[in-house]
């Protein structure tokens, strides 16, 4: 790691940028793309698969989140050493790291899976909907280990600013997850008719080839220690308890609202899950910056640099919100082609006014995670917890609201989740310009 020579962004920051970020946009795409062949495919079964699809997604995803501190950490903690120049410490951070994501995915696994029945009742499925939504949770559950190894790997190549080897991973894992899906789904081949439970298998299948791959690849690119002890993983664990109780209270956040649409009805619900995974497909795409900001805003940390950093974020934001004028431009005017290939006929009337409102909240959606991803490169994990803790708070009081409301609809919920972005984003940007609290952002007083 040799940090003597200029970095490429100081003189072509844009083009720096943002050739980082397309190739984490690319990989980071390629699993809500998928997310979305396989909505259309289980779609095609009706509306209790769709609902289920929806409670077994939100559930997992949500318990997955909550161990992103995990990638997240390593990141940071790899970007900022590579920017010191300590090539031996990012390999013990990595290796613990990826000895953590096995041991917590175990711990997943063997408590989660017995108690699915009662993850999928919390979430508002009843009948035919709790019975595809339980099979789905069990079978999803034995990828849960090669999820947070996944999650491991990926952080530590970004820290490196190795941007390209997670792409080539993703793709992979998602393609195969594509074609698993139509044999196992629809009974293809030599598989039966296997429907939600087809998917959950899928899923399952892909991850553990892609968390192969990602070993692998550090192992080559970086190599493996065994000199770690458990004792050292204080530090990782420190730095995750701000980032669990964060990543815990967002998914409670989404939980409730996927909660209450479940309730209001099934066409709320199956329209919901449309629009979840496209709300999943778009933050992710906008995160590919924040994730770049995160590896570049880390290794001028480690160097010291402030000003730098700054400089860092303010280019990631115009490139971060452009990006999410476009995108909310174009998912209008893609209304008609999502309803054709996604939206139960029942449920339209439920999805259109809800659409809307998710269209318009795209800028606000990409600063909020921009700023996200400028403060987990400084380590700021206490004041993103903070926040989302107040957000939450306003979040779920809003969402309560609506559940009083006479004639409640998605599109209330969807009006709600955006304020709750707004707070995000608010406070992102508070704690950057003028740098409000200890904020690592402020330059050192001079001597």
């Amino acid at each position: 790691m040799n940090t003597t020579a200029q970095h490429p962004f100081q003189t072509k920051p844009h083009r720096t940028l943002v050739a980082l970020s397309i190739p984490v946009l690319l990989s980071m795409t390629a699993e809500p793309i998928t997310a979305l062949v396989d909505t259309g495919f289980i779609s095609s079964l009706g509306i209790d698969p769709l609902a289920a699809l929806g409670v077994g997604t939100t559930a997992l995803s949500s318990l997955f989140w909550i161990f992103n501190f995990l990638g997240i950490g390593t990141q940071t903690e790899v970007a900022q050493v590579y920017g010191k120049g300590q090539a031996e410490k990012a390999k013990k951070i990595t290796s613990l790291a990826l000895a953590l994501a096995f041991g917590f995915g175990l711990l997943l696994l063997l408590t989660i899976s017995p108690a699915a029945n009662q993850v999928a009742q919390l979430l508002g499925a009843e009948g035919d909907v709790q019975v595809y939504a339980v099979s789905y949770m069990r079978i999803r559950l034995y990828g849960a280990p090669a999820v947070l190894i996944m999650l491991v790997t990926f952080g530590a190549l970004r820290g490196l600013q190795d941007m390209k080897s997670p792409l080539w991973i993703a793709l992979g894992v998602n393609a195969l997850n594509v074609l698993l899906d139509w044999l196992m789904i629809f009974g293809n081949g030599p598989f039966p008719v296997m429907g939600v439970a087809g998917s959950a298998l899928a899923s399952t299948i892909s991850q553990w080839l892609g968390a192969l791959a990602g070993v692998g690849l550090i192992a080559v690119k970086l190599g493996l220690s065994r000199e770690f002890v458990l004792r050292d993983a204080a530090n990782l664990l420190k730095v995750g308890g701000d980032l669990f109780l964060r990543t815990a209270l967002l998914n409670v956040f989404l939980a409730y609202t996927t909660r209450v649409t479940n309730q209001i009805g099934s066409d709320a619900g199956a329209a919901h899950q449309v629009i979840r995974q496209l709300y999943g497909f778009t933050s992710l795409t906008l995160d590919a910056y924040a994730s770049t900001v995160q590896s570049l805003v880390g290794y001028y940390i480690g160097q010291e640099s402030i000003q730098w950093a700054k400089k860092v974020v303010l280019v990631g934001t115009y490139w971060g919100v452009g990006t999410g004028i476009a995108l909310g431009a174009l998912m209008w005017l893609a209304r008609g082609m999502v309803i054709d290939l996604l939206v139960p006929p029942e449920s339209v009337a439920m999805f259109l006014p809800a659409w809307v409102v998710f269209s318009l909240s795209q800028p606000l959606n990409s600063l909020a995670f921009l700023t996200d991803g400028a403060h987990w490169g400084t380590g700021d994990y206490g004041y993103l917890r903070n926040v989302m803790l107040f957000a939450t708070a306003v979040g779920v009081a809003g969402i309560w609201v609506v559940t009083r409301m006479d004639s409640p609809t998605l599109a209330w919920v969807w009006i709600v989740t955006a304020v709750w972005v707004l707070v995000r984003a608010v406070f992102g940007v508070l704690r950057i310009w003028p740098g409000i609290g200890a904020s690592r952002f402020e330059e050192p007083a001079a001597v």
